[in-house]
């Protein structure tokens, strides 16, 4: 090739790659912006602002192998970039920014394939896969794990302190040491060092010229290593407190121990490495070997791209993304649906209960973002109280859309005794289904019950309220709803059966009057 026709070659991939990527990041921006301004300002994502950095360096390495082997155009590439479209829609629809994240990925996976070829794509899989990193989560997956975290990581202090000889009772999460009570929360689950000690596990696994078994031994081990280490820490704050108080729980010390257990979390790593080494020496001195041999097995059949602005392929992709971003920005799918009633009229009088109104946080209501609400403390004759709780959302987009409250209490020492679904006989033949929770603290018992009017529909979890914001917002242009959350205590001397009863008798007098407010 000349010189002349390869800078033409050059120039026209280079304009090819410029108009993808600002069609790319026309239809990801706020997005993007989520993720940098939001996702990544949370301490157990904050890792994410390195991986643009790690992904660059890992491509970087392979630059020359990757000019070296030409570039082959492939329609399979579609097989990934339409599905990513796709999902595209479903999350930005719905509301749910890891559908959008995963999206983003997905396309430009599909770019790539599509533009470069599957011998290209297939040696710069390993950055093109740990980019995933960069991206927090699910909401419910991280609120389960962050739980679940916190109760392994309490019992696991607890059991190290009474080794040590400490008197330590655990509830819950809730550490008490006699002289003072430890909570373990969402920042002591260890959830921030779980995700950055697993991502460094597999970095170093990556360049650890092993065999595979020795590499999955490494990034495996770090999950209960990381989990032991951070009992250690939260062990390690109530021996410390005991003998220098409170100034251990948190400040400076808090975040030293932090860093501490971080490094020596590596250290051991390091030192399960040479251990590996020490004790499965590789036959010969191979190193890596497969990676190696994937390395240097340049493909000698793959004829070099054509490239040129009229290729069918670019043409397709370009007509596609812009179309896209076109209705995403042009089309509005999700109006605001305002209440029939405001909730400034709901009556504190219903059928013998009456009700005192009670209002939220500030700092709570700018998170949650609803449009309008009502919290009440409801009372019988009798005096026995009920919570109250509606939030209701003229629509539902990115960031502003219904939180469930299934994990709302957990922690703070309540522990779920049961949960499930439940059926509410209204008395007016309808039937009203529920998602039920019977919590308990020490001698105190709740019983919670909460459900989704969705335009005309009851729904009781997330996963149906994200589908039906997506099925809704496509084919009836809404996705406005409300989250009705109610909450009776079990009274001293009585059965949670008596105190469910008398919950359910509280719904047939307020759902009808509720009705009244919320836009079918």
């Amino acid at each position: 090739m000349s010189a002349t026709k390869e800078n033409r070659v050059l120039n026209t991939g280079a304009i090819q790659i410029v108009l993808l990527g600002l069609l790319v990041a026309g239809i990801y921006y706020s997005t993007f912006e989520w993720l940098v301004v939001k996702d990544w300002a949370r301490d157990d994502y904050s890792h994410g602002m390195l991986m643009p950095f790690i992904v660059l360096y890992l491509l970087w390495e392979k630059k020359n192998w990757f000019f070296d082997v030409p570039a082959k155009i492939n329609w399979q590439g579609f097989l990934i970039l339409v599905p990513g479209l796709c999902l595209f829609w479903m999350g930005d629809l719905a509301g749910e920014y890891f559908m959008l994240y995963f999206s983003c990925w997905l396309v430009v996976m599909g770019l790539c394939w599509i533009h470069m070829g599957l011998y290209r794509i297939k040696n710069i899989w390993f950055p093109l896969c740990i980019s995933l990193a960069m991206f927090p989560l699910p909401n419910f997956l991280n609120v389960k794990l962050t739980f679940q975290l916190r109760l392994i990581s309490s019992k696991l202090g607890v059991a190290m302190m009474r080794l040590y000889g400490m008197s330590a009772y655990r509830e819950g999460n809730v550490i008490d040491l006699g002289f003072t009570k430890l909570q373990v929360v969402d920042a002591c689950s260890g959830l921030r060092y779980l995700f950055p000690m697993l991502i460094l596990s597999i970095l170093m696994a990556y360049f650890y010229k092993s065999r595979l078994w020795k590499k999955a031994v490494l990034v495996l081990s770090s999950i209960p290593l990381t989990i032991v280490t951070n009992a250690f820490r939260i062990a390690l704050t109530g021996i410390l407190s005991e003998k220098f108080g409170s100034a251990v729980v948190e400040g400076f010390f808090h975040d030293f121990e932090g860093w501490l257990i971080f490094m020596v979390t590596l250290g051991v790593l390091m030192g399960e490495m040479w251990i590996l080494n020490r004790l499965f020496p590789e036959p010969g001195g191979a190193d890596n070997e497969d990676q190696d041999d994937e390395e240097d097995a340049v493909p000698v059949e793959v004829e070099p791209v054509k490239s040129g602005l009229l290729q069918p392929q670019f043409l397709v992709s370009v007509v596609l993304l812009g179309l896209t971003l076109i209705l995403s920005r042009g089309v509005e799918f999700r109006p605001a649906i305002p209440m029939v009633r405001p909730f400034a009229e709901f009556p504190m009088a219903i059928d013998g209960w009456r009700g005192a109104p009670t209002t939220m946080e500030e700092q709570f209501v700018e998170a949650l973002d609803f449009s309008d609400y009502i919290m009440a403390d409801y009372t019988d004759g009798k005096g026995a109280p009920i919570d109250f709780y509606v939030a209701y959302y003229e629509n539902q987009q990115k960031g502003e859309s219904i939180h469930s409250p299934a994990t709302c209490l957990r922690g703070g020492g309540w522990v779920f005794k049961e949960s499930g679904k439940a059926l509410v006989p209204l008395g007016d033949g309808r039937v009203l289904p529920v998602s039920r929770a019977l919590i308990q603290n020490g001698p105190y018992q709740q019983i919670s019950y909460y459900w989704f009017p969705m335009r005309g529909r009851m729904l009781t979890n997330a996963f149906e309220m994200k589908w039906f914001n997506f099925w809704d917002a496509l084919t009836r242009q809404r996705t406005d709803g409300a989250l009705v959350r109610v909450i009776v205590p079990v009274g001293q001397g009585e059965s949670a059966e008596a105190a469910e009863k008398r919950l359910q008798g509280f719904l047939r007098a307020v759902v009808p009057v509720l009705d009244e407010y919320l836009p079918k």
